[in-house]
């Protein structure tokens, strides 16, 4: 930048008392400063943009990296699950291989729950929901145990009426 000294400065100043006058001097001088004013947010906007920019293009490079490694982690996974899954069919291969022919194995065609003689089952009704709350329970702590609307819970908490004298 330009380096102006005390002396360039007293020196700038009475030209411009000189030039402008000494009426018109503060009035110049204010709009100068506003000016200058003006020129250093504008800098320093500029600034904080380009400062913006290299971050955000830093944080797009780290984001690129991240995803590749993810990438990567997640091939090796992949790549590591399989192995150990061809391994443990192999495995499992060689060791039912000595089965009997009759069913194959001690489980149940691929939905793998084991046989064992007399068991059932439990028959399951989905539309039967029974909560572990016990009754007597709800009713000591008023847990409502039916639906009721809003207009029939009122009514049923609403004092009873007193007769009119």
């Amino acid at each position: 930048m330009i380096d102006f000294g005390f002396d360039k400065l007293a020196l700038i100043g009475a030209v411009a008392l000189i030039v402008i006058g000494p009426e018109r001097l503060p009035r110049v001088a204010r709009t100068v400063g506003h000016l200058l004013g003006k020129a250093q947010r504008y800098v320093a906007d500029v600034k904080a943009e380009v400062n913006r920019s290299i971050e955000l293009e830093e944080l797009k490079k780290m984001k690129t990296h991240v995803e590749e490694s993810a990438r990567d982690m997640e091939q090796t996974v992949h790549k590591e699950f399989s192995e150990a899954n061809q391994a443990f069919e192999q495995n499992w291969a060689e060791a039912t291989s000595g089965l009997d022919g009759s069913g194959g194995s001690a489980y149940d065609d691929g939905l793998q729950t084991l046989r064992t003689p007399g068991y059932q089952a439990p028959k399951k009704n989905w539309r039967l929901k029974r909560g572990a709350t016990p009754q007597w329970y709800k009713q000591r702590e008023g847990v409502r145990r039916h639906v009721q609307s809003g207009a029939a819970r009122v009514a049923r908490f609403r004092p009873p009426r007193r007769p009119s004298p």
